[in-house]
Order: structure tokens, then C-alpha cells, then sequence
């Protein structure tokens, strides 16, 4: 993501509003009263505007890192993290390393509801059109995940699809992908 704007006051927060150590993730929140950035709330919305604030920090929803050098890496958004048996799972780590394998061309991640786990990891998958749908290639997907990334963060199902559901923007609809995987459990 890069570097704050000059004149942003910004931190990552963790969910009782305090900094994170550097490398660790939180949420990216803006001093809700410094210049550029003023924040008064939603308009007539008070519980919406108190969901959003903490202290002086308005809560932006997204995740990051920073490393040693000062810079933002992107996580995800903090409504898409995945609680499987007490771990948190950005699906963003997860959905890049299925984008490495030569035959995946997009490959959204989402929690699909699980009796044990809480959630497990599920993934779908959009085929290069070279490669075919076969239960060998999922298995390559998920074995290739596991040799990159933790243990508990590999998909534990990869539905292959034509087509993702997407916004006129080109956005993936998530909230459909997980709906379809609700009805389908």
C-alpha cells in the first residue's frame, strides 16, 4: 500500500484500540481529529458512528502490516477474516498464494461454516483455460498452499467455477460466494 499521505495521522489498532508492534496486523485507523482528516460521525447514525470510533481513531475496516521500513501491507478487510479453531485467517495471504500457481487465474477465499473448526478455509477457483477441473488439480492447489503458507491457513475445499459473482466494477460479491456456500452445507 505504501506510505501515509503527509499530514495523516495513522495507526494500527487492535480491537481494544491499541497499536499493534510493528509486523504484527491490526486495523487501519486515522486520527479522527487531526488535519486533513476530520471525522464527526455518520450523518444520523450515532450507533454506526460509535461502531466506527475508538478513542480519537475512526476504524477503517481494512487490515495491514507495516514493516521495518515504514511501509503498509494489505491484509484484507476485517468483516472477510476467517476464525477457524482459534486461529485468524486473512484471505488475502491465501488467495495470493493460489494466484502463484500457473493454473489459477482468480481464486477468492471465504469461511464456510464448520460444526469443529468454527470456519474452514474455502476457496474457488477460476481455471487458465489450458487446465481442467479434476480432483488431482485440487489437491495440487491445496498441497501448494500448505508449502508456503501455515498450517491452519490452507484451503480445506477449492470449488472450481467459470465465473465469480461480480459488482458492474469488476468487484467479487464474497457475501454470494458464502450465501451459495451456507445453503450448499
Amino acid at each position: 500500500m505504501g506510505k501515509p499521505s503527509p499530514g495523516f495521522d495513522i495507526a494500527l489498532l487492535d480491537s481494544e484500540g491499541n497499536r499493534v508492534e510493528r509486523g504484527q496486523v491490526g486495523e487501519i485507523s486515522v486520527n479522527a481529529h487531526s488535519f486533513p482528516f476530520f471525522f464527526v460521525g455518520y450523518w444520523n447514525q450515532p450507533e454506526k458512528t460509535k461502531e466506527k470510533i475508538i478513542g480519537k481513531w475512526f476504524k477503517t475496516g481494512d487490515l495491514a502490516a507495516i514493516d521495518k521500513d515504514g511501509y503498509y501491507w494489505f491484509q484484507g478487510r476485517l468483516d472477510d477474516i476467517i476464525s477457524s479453531a482459534g486461529y485468524r485467517i486473512g484471505p488475502f495471504e491465501v488467495e495470493s498464494s493460489l494466484l502463484e500457481h500457473e493454473a489459477v487465474s482468480e481464486a477468492p477465499v471465504i469461511g464456510k461454516p464448520d460444526a469443529h473448526k468454527g470456519k474452514v478455509v474455502k476457496a474457488f477457483g477460476v481455471l487458465i483455460p489450458v487446465y481442467q477441473e479434476t480432483e488431482e488439480l485440487a489437491h495440487e492447489l491445496i498441497d501448494y498452499v500448505k508449502s508456503r503458507l501455515s498450517k491452519h491457513q490452507y484451503p480445506r475445499e477449492i470449488d472450481f467455477v467459470e465465473e465469480l459473482p461480480k459488482t458492474p466494477s469488476g468487484k467479487i460479491q464474497r457475501y454470494l460466494l458464502k450465501k451459495d456456500s451456507i445453503q450448499s452445507s
